[in-house]
This record gives C-alpha cells, structure tokens and sequence, in this order.
C-alpha cells in the first residue's frame, strides 16, 4: 500500500480539533488548533539535537499541507 506522507485526522469526541499526521520519520500527529505535537517515533534528546532542522521542516511542511489542503476545499 502506498501511505501518504501527510494525512488529515479528526475526531467527533474533540470536536474542536483538527491534526495532521505525518507517516515517516519523525512521525507525529500535530494538533493544528493547538500546536500541540505526539511524537509517534523515540528519540533520544541527542537525536533531536541531530535532527532538529529536519523536525522544524517536517513540521512546518506539515502546516503547509493543511493550508493547501483546505485552500483545494473552497
């Protein structure tokens, strides 16, 4: 199956909420309404000092996908 890299996820219990999830490394799910970030893979806090340009842009690439994916709804 090929699995997107980014997907949009609700819930009807968080009415309030929207997420994106991102399926590769680092996986996350990011609560757009929040800003709050489940970090799905562990990493130690070296890695994150390692990874952190790819983290910045992996989540900022994250908020980009939502911005267009609700620009193609309107």
């Amino acid at each position: 199956m090929n699995v997107p890299k980014f997907l949009i996820a609700d819930n009807a219990a968080l009415e309030a909420d929207i997420f994106v999830l991102h399926t590769e490394f680092p996986r996350f799910l990011l609560n757009i309404n929040t800003d709050e970030i489940e970090w799905l893979d562990e990493f130690s806090q070296q890695e994150a000092e390692e990874n952190a340009a790819l983290i910045e842009k992996t989540v900022q690439a994250a908020y980009n996908f939502f911005d267009e994916e609700i620009k193609n709804y309107e």
